[in-house]
């Protein structure tokens, strides 16, 4: 489930980043010239949104960084969650197998070690897939929001809109 929320994590980071690479590329040196100054807040708008989006997608796959160590106190007191990585990647070999040679003697500190890493990754998972909601939401609302300014700047600022603002100026004058 963690890998699943990390592929669309990182898919929406690449639409994304595929998105802001067009815009910089084919929008943007359009905005020097000011006839086109009715684009500017669309764009705006449009390159925002895939920010933030990307920003919350690096959150969501962003790892929680653990002290990867125990003490023996720890084992001794079950304190420590032995199956969880995070609890051992600093630990020597031989300390890790002392603690699992302690764990595997009680079978109820076993199921404690499963139980809570079952939990926690839950409650990781959980935070994963809500971050993912936002992600989907500020996407949607970012690609509805940025073509109706677009919509609107065209509409009501674009070429067709200054040519007859041009015609009527020299018409009046």
């Amino acid at each position: 489930m963690s890998d699943i929320a990390d592929t669309k994590a990182n898919i929406l980071l690449s639409v994304n980043a595929i998105i802001i690479s067009l815009a910089l590329s084919n929008l943007i040196p359009k905005l020097d010239n000011p006839s086109n100054d009715y684009l500017i807040y669309p764009t705006v708008i449009f390159v925002l949104f895939s920010v933030i989006s990307m920003i919350l997608a690096v959150l969501a796959t962003r790892p929680n960084v653990t002290s990867g160590e125990f003490t023996k106190e720890d084992v001794a007191k079950k304190k420590v969650n032995l199956l969880f990585f995070g609890n051992f990647h600093k630990m020597s070999l031989p300390d890790y197998e002392w603690a699992i040679n302690e764990l595997v003697k009680d079978r109820d500190y076993i199921y404690s070690s499963l139980t809570k890493d079952l939990y926690f990754l839950g409650i990781v998972l959980d935070k994963k897939y809500r971050l993912l909601r936002w992600i989907y939401t500020t996407f949607m609302i970012g690609m509805i929001i940025s073509v109706i300014a677009f919509a609107v700047s065209f509409k009501f600022f674009g070429p067709e809109r200054q040519l007859q603002e041009l015609v009527s100026q020299v018409l009046f004058f």
